[in-house]
C-alpha cells in the first residue's frame, strides 16, 4: 500500500510538471524529454553549481555568459583561471567558481571531457557534494537518484508535516525523497519537486488550492504550511570592522591587487583593505593604507556575508602612479572586466560613484 501510495504521488506531480514546468536555460522539456532529447551534464552540472544560495534570475545570464566563453566543458578546463573568476564576478561564493575550474580540469583530465554517470562517480570531482551529484545524475542520466534542495525540503516537510527543525531532519526528509522518486523519469521527477516549491509551495502564502499533493498535504490538513519546514534558531551574526583603499591616478587608473587563492573571497581582484577575516576585525584607519598619501574618507559601505556582516571605511586619495610589487593599476574604464566581488565594487563606487557606469554606444 505504501508504495502504491508513493507510485501515485509521483504520478500526480509528474502530470502537473508536463503543464507547469519552468522553461530555463539548462532544461530538457518533459515533451523533449519524452521524444528522447538527453539533457547535457555539463549544462546541469554549471546551472547546480551556480544555482547554490543563488536565484535562478540572477544564474540565467551568467549561464549564458560561461556558454558562450566555454561552450564545452573542455574549454572551461583550458581557460585561464583568471578569466573564469572575472565571468564570475557578482555571482557570489567564490569558493564555487574555485572548485568549478577544479572540476572542468579533472573532467577534461582523467575523464576525456565527460562526466561520469553515476552519485559515486560524480562525488569525487572537485567541488561536487551529495546533492550536486544526485541532481547531475537524475537530471543528465536519469538515474532514480534522491534530489533535495531548499525548495524541495520545504515540500517534503509540509507533505508529511515533519516537526523536528533544520538541519537535523534532513536525513529523514532525504527519506522521504528516495521513497517518492520514481523509476521512470526520475529527472523529470526531481526538477517537478524544486519547480513546485519554486512556484506554488512558497515560504510565505502558499498557493495549495494549485498544488497537485494537495489532498495528501498533512500540513494543509493542519491549516499552518508556513509552519514548516521548522527551522532551528538563528544566530545572531557578528559584525566585522575594516578599511578599504581607493587608489586613483590623474590619467583615472585604480590600484589594485589579487588576493591569495585560499580563503573568503580567494583569488578575486580587491582594492588594497586591511586584513578582516569572518573571525577578527582589520584596522580602520588611514594607518593602514598600503602606502602615504592624502587619503580622505568617504563614508562606509556594508556587506553582508553568509556568516558575518562586514562594514568598512572608504578611503580614497588622488597619487601619482606609483610602482608596486603589491598590485597593479587598472584604468577605470575597464573596471567592469576584472573580477571584482560585490564588496569590492561597492567600496569603488562609494569613492568614484560613476565607475560601474557604461559608456553610451
Amino acid at each position: 500500500m505504501l508504495q502504491t501510495i508513493h507510485i501515485t504521488h509521483a504520478q500526480k506531480l509528474l502530470t502537473w510538471y508536463d503543464r507547469h514546468h519552468r522553461e530555463l536555460p539548462w532544461r530538457v522539456s518533459p515533451a523533449a524529454a519524452k521524444a528522447g532529447e538527453r539533457a547535457d551534464p555539463y549544462h546541469i552540472w554549471l546551472s547546480e553549481v551556480m544555482l547554490q544560495q543563488t536565484t535562478v534570475q540572477a544564474v540565467k545570464p551568467y549561464f549564458a555568459k560561461f556558454l558562450t566563453l566555454w561552450p564545452k566543458v573542455t574549454d572551461l578546463a583550458a581557460a585561464p583561471v583568471e578569466d573564469v573568476m572575472a565571468a564570475w564576478a557578482g555571482l557570489g561564493y567564490y569558493a564555487r567558481a574555485r572548485n568549478l575550474k577544479k572540476c572542468a580540469e579533472a573532467v577534461a583530465a582523467e575523464h576525456g571531457g565527460v562526466f561520469p554517470d553515476t552519485e559515486e562517480g560524480l562525488r569525487a570531482l572537485p567541488g561536487i557534494g551529495d546533492y550536486t551529484s544526485a541532481a547531475i545524475s537524475a537530471i543528465a542520466f536519469n538515474r532514480q537518484s534522491a534530489v533535495m534542495d531548499g525548495n524541495v525540503e520545504r515540500v517534503i516537510s509540509r507533505l508529511y508535516a515533519i516537526d523536528a527543525p533544520l538541519p537535523g531532519s534532513k536525513p529523514a526528509m532525504k527519506a522521504r525523497v528516495a521513497e517518492l522518486t520514481p523509476t521512470e523519469r526520475p529527472g523529470d521527477f526531481a526538477q517537478a519537486m524544486m519547480d513546485l516549491g519554486a512556484t506554488i509551495c512558497t515560504p510565505k502564502r502558499p498557493a495549495c488550492s494549485l498544488c497537485p499533493f494537495c489532498d495528501d498535504c498533512l500540513a494543509f490538513a493542519e491549516h499552518d504550511p508556513e509552519r514548516f519546514p521548522v527551522k532551528a534558531a538563528k544566530k545572531e551574526k557578528p559584525v566585522r570592522l575594516g578599511a578599504v583603499f581607493v587608489a586613483v591616478t590623474p590619467e583615472g587608473e585604480v590600484l589594485l591587487r589579487r588576493r591569495v587563492d585560499s580563503g573568503l573571497l580567494g583569488g578575486m581582484t580587491e582594492v588594497p583593505t586591511t586584513a578582516w577575516t569572518s573571525r577578527i576585525d582589520g584596522g580602520t584607519t588611514t594607518d593602514h593604507a598600503p602606502f602615504p598619501a592624502a587619503w580622505e574618507a568617504f563614508g562606509t559601505v556594508t556587506h553582508v556575508f553568509t556568516h558575518f556582516e562586514l562594514r568598512l571605511s572608504v578611503f580614497r586619495a588622488k597619487t601619482a602612479r606609483i610602482s608596486t610589487a603589491d598590485g597593479w593599476w587598472e584604468p577605470v574604464t575597464n573596471l567592469e572586466a576584472q573580477a571584482l566581488p560585490t564588496v569590492m565594487k561597492k567600496a569603488i563606487t562609494q569613492a568614484i560613484p560613476r565607475a560601474f557606469e557604461k559608456s553610451p554606444n
